[in-house]
């Protein structure tokens, strides 16, 4: 029987991370933070009233064994100058199988046949959250782009309201071998599946180890001057019982040029591995380095690779 191995995140991060997992003979479910209130999603999420789509369409992608084309359609961004201008394809279609099907949940599931998922994705909840975050000057930041772009510290990350969390996602965790916190804005994609008790309770009753991929580059506003220690203990911070048990690291440097580029044009800087503040986690560490169309990525083959490895252990 394959290894159940359970992955919570949301943006970029997730979707290169399952990926690779997916060539894997592994039992995946992908649990998406649903609080993005930006751009097409934003704008479908105050029509509808309906969780975030946006992450769920990328992470259906990265899972899908369909036809290139198929893939550039739902990810396809209209470019008008009428109310379709900067929504996507596959954002409409989610927003259409929720409203068919009268849930996000069912929605995707409709989806997933159609898509050939090589795994479950599940949103966190079916509820319209709305992310808050609490500043160190004291401040209160309503709404997850506008705590991304407030460039104030954050202190602390909470929903306005106490969303009900899906029970698929709590029946995977609870059945899970392997927690995944995956890389991503760690504030507005990571800790959001976090700032729940019944999520906690579950990964506490988990039998299963919980690890966490740790950033390559900081995120303005939210990680500058963080170390891969800084993300650890942010993360167990949130974690209820059961701590971190293991962190992967990229420990290439990477090239001087590209982080002045980063610098300069992203305000980001490299996450430094400071193997002196990781004694309590067990760090599996290698050059997970890989630069895409100009991007810093992580190559998302070797890194589930690494973690198939551990599993097979």
């Amino acid at each position: 029987m394959n290894k159940k191995v359970v992955v919570l995140g949301g943006g970029t991060g997730l979707s290169v991370l399952l990926t690779g997992l997916k060539r894997f003979p592994l039992d995946i479910t992908a649990i998406v933070s649903v609080s993005d209130n930006g751009k097409s999603t934003g704008r479908l999420r105050n029509e509808f009233h309906t969780p975030a789509v946006g992450d769920i369409r990328r992470v259906i992608i990265s899972l899908s064994e369909t036809e290139p084309l198929v893939e550039k359609l739902f990810n396809y961004r209209f470019e008008t100058s009428s109310d379709l201008n900067g929504h996507t394809v596959g954002n409409l279609i989610l927003t259409a199988a929720n409203e068919i099907t009268g849930n996000l949940s069912d929605g995707i599931e409709a989806l997933s046949k159609v898509f050939n998922l090589k795994g479950k994705v599940v949103p966190l909840t079916e509820d319209d959250v709305v992310l808050m975050g609490e500043m160190e000057d004291g401040s209160t930041v309503e709404g997850e782009c506008e705590i991304t772009l407030c460039n104030k510290k954050i202190k602390k990350i909470f929903y306005k309201e106490e969303p009900k969390i899906t029970p698929d996602a709590i029946k995977a965790i609870k059945d899970a071998d392997l927690i995944i916190l995956s890389m991503g804005s760690i504030y507005t994609s990571i800790i959001p599946n976090l700032i729940n008790s019944e999520v906690i309770k579950a990964i506490d009753e988990s039998n299963a180890k919980v690890m966490y991929v740790s950033n390559m580059m900081t995120q303005p506003g939210e990680t500058d001057g963080f170390s891969v220690s800084d993300h650890v203990n942010l993360l167990n911070f949130y974690l209820g019982d059961k701590k971190l048990s293991y962190v992967v690291v990229n420990n290439n440097r990477i090239n001087e040029e590209i982080l002045k580029k980063y610098q300069n044009e992203e305000q980001k800087e490299q996450v430094l591995v400071d193997y002196e503040n990781l004694k309590d986690v067990i760090v599996i560490e290698d050059n997970y380095f890989l630069l895409e169309n100009g991007m810093v990525r992580h190559d998302s083959l070797k890194l589930a690779l690494s973690i198939f490895t551990l599993l097979l252990k």
